[in-house]
């Protein structure tokens, strides 16, 4: 009797949080089904576990309208490749990966032809651009949401949805060792650290970097012994912080850090990043926070039109009420963040500490089991 084929798994994910998800959903497959392939695109944590990525992940990681237009014919190629290749190759399963705009249509264009498509990741249709939720109903057999709200939100519209939780909920611990952390880093105790993440898209870091530098510019005048430590998330980064530094000399304490953004949120007394998943790492590590974000000014004036949400940060969305600050567009000038970090970097902040644990405890589901039991029973339904 012939040996059958192996389980063949599609994952594509856009970005570095995506990564996380799929490695963590790629683990809990493999103890099910050790001899499945994974292939389509993910990052090094993906392919640490033997995935085959057929493109680069950083191709996908475009944020903002017009941004994505200027990588429009590239983006349709790797798409409609990835489409004609697991029409000849067909998988068991395709699991797209947050990326809606992006994994959407190619979820709808392999369910039209006989594959089980799965999203992981809610795009926010609760927020802007409601009907999408028919979009998302005719490209997916199923959703996994990490976030509650999100589940209401596809059960009101009888969309297919499991609430897995968030596997970084399930990683990070109930109470960060901050010292543990500086001592990992080599970061002194008596230092103030302001933990700086501008983003992991070359895009972001080119609107967020000068102000939110500036902005620590301004604190170091009345900090005692302040300290600013940017994780950078590759070498593509690296290279853009460090050209942007030799290019603005200041006269401030920085240091770089390979990857490690979650040990220097940890060691940090206050973070100062970019909205995105970073927020909710951030909240998970108990951690003061201001949350930035700039777009484009195009797509910013379209989004304006588009958008109806009070909040825009993981940690106010999760809790339906202002946890955090939050600055947008124009709002993001130096003088601004530094007089709203000042307090996150001298007062007392258990009590926020406090309500991030009842957040916490909400999103420790266990998250790439549950996503991986989902899975598993869609495959075998």
């Amino acid at each position: 009797m012939s040996k059958p084929s192996p389980l063949r798994i599609a994952i594509v994910v856009g970005e570095v949080s995506g990564d996380i998800l799929g490695a963590g959903l790629m683990r809990a497959l493999q103890k099910r089904y050790p001899d499945a392939v994974f292939e389509g695109i993910g990052g090094s944590q993906m392919q640490a576990l033997g995935f085959k990525s057929l493109f680069d992940m950083e191709e996908l990681a475009v944020m903002g309208l017009f941004e994505v237009l200027s990588r429009l014919f590239r983006l349709l190629h790797i798409r409609k490749s990835l489409y004609q290749h697991f029409c000849a190759s067909r998988p068991d399963i395709f699991i797209g990966i947050d990326a809606p705009d992006f994994n959407l249509n190619l979820e709808h264009k392999l369910k039209l032809q006989g594959i089980k498509t799965v999203h992981y990741v809610s795009p926010s249709v609760w927020a802007w651009r409601k009907k999408r939720v028919f979009t998302v109903a005719a490209a997916t057999n199923l959703v996994l949401s990490i976030f509650p709200f999100e589940k209401r939100f596809y059960d009101q519209h009888q969309v297919p949805c499991e609430f897995v939780g968030h596997t970084l909920a399930d990683t990070l611990p109930m109470v960060p060792d901050q010292q543990s952390a500086r001592a990992e880093l080599g970061l002194a105790k008596e230092d103030t650290i302001l933990a700086v993440l501008p983003g992991s898209r070359g895009n972001e870091v080119k609107l967020l970097l000068a102000p939110f530098l500036q902005a620590a510019e301004i604190l170091n005048r009345t900090v005692d012994k302040l300290h600013i430590v940017i994780p950078v998330i590759n070498t593509a980064r690296r290279i853009q912080i460090e050209t942007w530094l030799a290019e603005h000399p200041m006269d401030i304490k920085i240091t770089l850090v390979d990857r490690q953004s979650r040990q220097v949120m940890t060691a940090a007394d206050a973070i100062l990043l970019s909205s995105g998943t970073a927020t909710l790492e951030a909240m998970l590590c108990k951690r003061p926070m201001l949350v930035a974000y700039r777009f484009s000014r195009l797509t910013a004036m379209v989004l304006r039109r588009m958008v109806n949400m009070t909040f825009f940060s993981l940690p106010n969305l999760l809790a339906g009420k202002k946890l955090v600050p939050e600055l947008l567009q124009e709002q993001v000038q130096p003088d601004i963040i530094a007089k709203q970090l000042l307090p996150l970097l001298t007062e007392d902040c258990s009590q926020l500490a406090e309500e991030f644990n009842q957040l916490h405890l909400r999103l420790k589901c266990d998250a790439d089991e549950q996503a991986a039991k989902a899975v598993s029973q869609l495959l075998e339904a």
